[in-house]
């Protein structure tokens, strides 16, 4: 068994794809709906997400009763099974790193872009020591990112290339999923990394990692996690991805005016402790943001050419076929 199927293999069974998807008419899990759907069967769709603070708007599973369908989130710890899951269909949805979502549309996988996770979020961390106090000091060393088709690939070589850095000859990238980042910083394996918080945030308190930059002074307002949705969820049963963009609004809105209880509340789905989370949503304001989430053409162009000037795909896609904003659009009132 080689590693890919060995990883679809792992996906089906964390996901416990057993008895085929639960979508309307062809589950076996249902559950009795209510109001509209009273008498009906209600489908269960199932979200994928990491533990990450990019992804906090899935406490929406806990603050809102959908009437069209049972929301199930599936929790995975990287990224590469996460893609592997939406890939093979075990999962209807999943937020995905942009440059992920655009490359399984290029790869032919029937996703759709409705609803951006946040903006800002991630964080570039470097080992506490004094050797390493700036990013011109990362010359030399080793740098963990999430996966290379990665918003954070983006960031790094931007900020690399702007301080006269060499990405491709002068640092060493290595994948590593961010639960694994700041353990692996406080041993040695790294001597710095650039992910989604909460791990930068983690380090930091921990005194084991010191920030070096924020994304956000790297690439203001940049985009990084989306909502990918199969195309048959999307053409089939439209009211309910509208019901559950218009439930993940809301949690952003809630996250924006009352970042204590999110953090309280995000126990539940990251698993990180409160303060951390707290930590990350309001040291300093801003360091992550869940506003102005409509999917943009342009944002998913920036990227794109991003992408393409760093060397990390070499084709673009036709961003107006993977891209469906009309349900953030109506959730945000836009």
């Amino acid at each position: 068994m080689n590693r890919r199927e060995f990883i679809k293999k792992s996906v089906f069974m964390t996901v416990g794809l057993v008895g085929g998807l639960t979508l309307a008419g062809c589950g076996s899990t249902t559950e009795t709906g209510r109001a509209s759907n009273q008498g009906k069967n209600k489908p269960t769709i199932k979200i994928g997400y990491l533990p990450i603070t990019d992804h906090l708007t899935m406490i929406a599973h806990g603050q809102t009763e959908f009437r069209q369908f049972t929301l199930e989130p599936v929790k995975f710890s990287g990224w590469a099974e996460l893609a592997e899951a939406l890939k093979g269909n075990a999962i209807q949805g999943a937020f995905a790193l942009t440059p992920i979502g655009m490359s399984l549309k290029q790869k032919g996988v029937p996703v759709k872009a409705v609803f951006l996770g946040h903006r800002n979020g991630s964080v570039l961390t470097a080992k506490n020591i004094p050797e390493l106090n700036k990013i011109e000091d990362l010359r030399g060393k080793t740098i963990a990112i999430p996966s290379r088709f990665s918003t954070h690939n983006v960031l790094i070589h931007k900020v690399l290339t702007e301080k006269g850095i060499n990405p491709n000859s002068e640092v060493k990238f290595i994948d590593m999923s961010p639960p694994e980042m700041v353990n692996a910083l406080s041993t040695g394996k790294i001597d710095a990394f650039i992910v989604a918080e909460p791990f930068g945030g983690q380090a930091e308190m921990q005194k084991v990692g010191k920030v070096l930059v924020l994304s956000k002074d790297i690439w203001h307002d940049h985009i990084c996690c989306v909502l990918n949705m199969q195309e048959e969820v999307v053409q089939k049963q439209p009211e309910a991805v509208e019901e559950l963009v218009g439930g993940l609004a809301k949690a952003a809105a809630f996250i924006d005016n009352n970042p204590q209880e999110a953090a309280k509340l995000s126990l539940k789905y990251l698993g990180q402790k409160q303060e951390v989370v707290e930590h990350v949503l309001t040291n300093p304001k801003g360091r992550i943001t869940f506003n102005n989430l409509v999917p943009d053409i342009r944002d998913f162009a920036a990227t794109e050419e991003y992408l393409l000037q760093f060397g990390i795909t070499k084709d673009k896609i036709d961003l107006a076929q993977y891209i469906d904003d009309r349900f953030a659009k109506k959730a945000f009132g836009v």
